[in-house]
């Protein structure tokens, strides 16, 4: 019983952590699969089958167009396969395209043009950014903002701040040019700039004053896990003056929530890019157990409003993480789709059947690694429940 305690995180509650699993994947994949599946209906391609979750099929039923709609026992993804793939990864069944009669051709994925075939797989990235921007819309929509102006109230003895030269009232209005609109905008900059030498300018009693500084890199404990971050050592003014609510228009709810989509890319990106570099640890990489304890623990802290914000982030990521070119995944599908439009002919099957094999090999390495990362996040966790 302890070990279940510590896979469902703050929960206390493994069926709980399980059902908030199911629900945040099943919608991201499931919006995902659809944009595949939009698409491909408009383009005039024959869908033989709609899976969220892969293996075996628990239930299901076939529509009136001939595509199976189904739940599948492992729900650690799905897909959507076309007339002429051979598989859920969309590759293309040679045997069956050689015997294809025109009417079939006519709604092959493989015998599509280019174009099309490059805006049906970019449909389902596209959907999850689509549904997370719709996701942090609403919110702001609904329950506006209430946001706090990057003013300083004190500076943290021996910190980054304080080397760099920063004092009590400096209000904070750029960051290596970036504007700074809230306390917010800052820490979230900060948080992945650890190690990193940052360009702020400073209003300091009506002048501007460039400072330079360079975020210390800390570990701290959080609802989700351990996290590694970049802290500055400042803190937020305490003046109420200080704090503004933002209320919205559907049209500028709209625009924050695209923004906020943005600056979510914009942090994976910047992860991955100091990841590479080695500037980050790859422990903090999550697999299926970490997205489910991340689940349970959003549903407890915030119920279900904090449940459907972590689907739009999960959006986000699943959606990006897919537009990598990697053979298998979309990107890689997409980058095969480049360089046939630029040779003016596909490449070779032997070279696509290379290229697959090796997406292949690299998906689920990384998926073992990250689930490796997970059993070893739990470990640590049981043990620290039992001293």
């Amino acid at each position: 019983m302890d070990f279940l305690a510590t896979i469902t995180g703050a929960t206390g509650s493994f069926l709980l952590t399980i059902i908030s699993f199911l629900v945040v994947l099943t919608v991201v994949v499931f919006v995902h699969e659809f944009g595949h599946f939009w698409v491909g209906r408009r383009c005039g391609v024959g869908v033989t089958a709609f899976s969220v979750g892969f293996g075996r099929e628990i239930f299901g039923w076939t529509d009136r167009h001939g595509t199976r709609w189904k739940i599948s026992a492992i729900p650690l993804g799905g897909y959507v396969k076309f007339v002429g793939d051979l598989n859920a990864a969309s590759v293309p069944n040679r045997d069956q395209l050689g015997h294809m009669s025109a009417a079939e051709r006519a709604v092959s994925f493989p015998h599509q043009n280019v174009l099309k075939r490059a805006a049906i797989v970019a449909a389902g990235p596209i959907a999850n950014f689509l549904l997370a921007i719709a996701i942090f819309a609403a919110f702001n929509y609904v329950g506006g903002r209430q946001v706090l102006e990057p003013r300083i109230e004190a500076v943290q003895p021996g910190s980054a701040a304080e080397k760099a030269g920063f004092q009590p009232k400096d209000l904070i209005l750029s960051i290596d040019g970036r504007q700074i609109e809230t306390f917010a905008d800052m820490q979230l900059l900060v948080s992945s700039s650890a190690g990193e030498a940052l360009t702020f300018a400073v209003d300091r009693g009506g002048q501007t004053v460039t400072l330079t500084a360079t975020p210390n890199f800390v570990e701290r404990s959080t609802p989700f896990g351990k996290q590694r971050i970049g802290l500055l050592g400042v803190e937020a003014s305490r003046d109420p003056a200080a704090i503004k609510r933002i209320s919205y228009t559907p049209l500028g709810a709209l625009k924050a929530g695209a923004v906020e989509t943005w600056n979510l890319v914009e942090r994976t990106l910047n992860f991955m890019r100091r990841l590479v570099l080695g500037w980050e640890s790859t422990d903090q990489l999550s697999g299926p157990i970490g997205i489910a304890r991340a689940s349970g623990t959003a549903f407890d802290v915030g119920g279900v409003a904090s449940l459907i914000s972590l689907i739009g982030f999960m959006s986000v990521s699943i959606g990006l993480i897919n537009l990598f070119p990697i053979p298998l995944l979309d990107g890689g599908h997409l980058l095969f789709y480049a360089i046939e439009a630029v040779r003016g002919r596909p490449l070779s099957e032997k070279a696509q059947e290379i290229g697959f094999r090796i997406g292949f090999a690299i998906v689920a390495m990384l998926m073992l690694f990250a689930t490796w990362n997970d059993i070893v996040h739990l470990g640590t966790s049981f043990l620290a429940r039992g001293t």
